[in-house]
């Protein structure tokens, strides 16, 4: 797809805590700089990968603003703003547009389980009244986490309602026939469609999609890159085979602990491991095994600075 907003390889972002298990903006606009000079597009901030749900809303507040401070660019930054609350939504979303981002990834509310299209509907309507029209807006479907699926019939719905507001879509669903699917409804009315599966990248550009928003990419961007520039070609169908191996490689341990470890080896920053409860740290063994399926992709992650 051509001219997407943030067409191309966005990684999911990884948020660093210190020891006290207080957000580091620190550390991570620095791997902000990194994924920016290796492969990735954009930033997709303070989703599922960066912990958010852990993370209040002061502190999501705080890590926005400290990485515009350091220096990250907002139009490359697509922070998560949703939440269960409906004013917490619409103040993370404000906030992400006064900072200049061009879009937020909004969850539905997923608290309350089965809604009805209507008030899921109303949902949205009101956040987007309320946070208005100074950004785009960006469905994140997640069923296996959320258990709020969107459907195609209310995505047109939205689109009706919110021409040229209602922008795109990440499905984190794992199942590319849906994914497939939100393309071929929309795509051709320029609806942005990323996956959160690296193994579905190559497939979907063929078939119209924007890119991805993956976990993986924390560690998999210079290889996404490679698929990304490569739409189309026998290069980037070979890339493509290496980033889905990298991909399975980063799941051989639970995943966030894995790339969060990942990142603490290339960094040489053991701090870098520390997360926030209910995640654990790896074991040895865990460690281990996440750090042999990774190296076997054969891929060396370019020196942080």
């Amino acid at each position: 797809m051509k001219d997407a907003l943030f067409g191309g390889v966005n990684a999911a972002v990884l948020t660093p805590m210190r020891e006290d298990l207080s957000p580091d903006p620190d550390r991570m606009a620095a791997h902000c700089r990194w994924l920016l000079g290796n492969g990735c597009n954009n930033l997709a901030i303070l989703g599922t990968t960066g912990e958010a749900n852990s993370i209040g809303v002061g502190e999501r507040l705080t890590l926005m603003e400290g990485l515009v401070e350091r220096g990250i660019p907002a139009g490359k930054l697509l922070p998560g703003t949703g939440t269960p609350a409906l004013t917490d939504t619409v103040l993370l979303t404000r906030r992400a547009a006064e900072l200049g981002c061009r879009g937020v990834l909004v969850l539905p509310p997923f608290f309350y389980k089965n809604p009805s299209e209507d008030g899921l509907f109303a949902y949205f309507s009101e956040v987007i009244n309320r946070a208005g029209d100074g950004v785009k807006y960006y469905l994140y479907h997640f069923p296996a986490q959320s258990a709020v699926p969107f459907t195609v019939g209310f995505i047109g719905r939205l689109l009706k309602a919110f021409p040229g507001l209602v922008k795109g879509i990440k499905d984190s669903s794992g199942d590319f026939a849906n994914t497939r699917g939100y393309v071929d409804a929309y795509a051709k009315d320029g609806f942005e469609v990323y996956c959160g599966d690296d193994s579905a990248l190559f497939a979907l550009l063929a078939a119209g999609g924007a890119g991805c928003i993956t976990a993986a990419a924390n560690v998999s961007s210079a290889v996404g890159a490679r698929v990304y520039a490569g739409q189309g070609t026998p290069a980037g169908e070979e890339a493509q085979r290496v980033l889905a191996a990298m991909r399975k490689a980063v799941n051989a341990a639970p995943l966030i602990p894995a790339l969060k470890a990942l990142v603490a080896r290339h960094t040489g920053d053991p701090g870098w491991a520390t997360i926030r409860p209910p995640h654990l740290k790896l074991s040895a063994e865990q460690q281990q095994a996440a750090f042999a399926a990774f190296d076997a992709c054969g891929v060396s992650l370019a020196r942080a600075a």
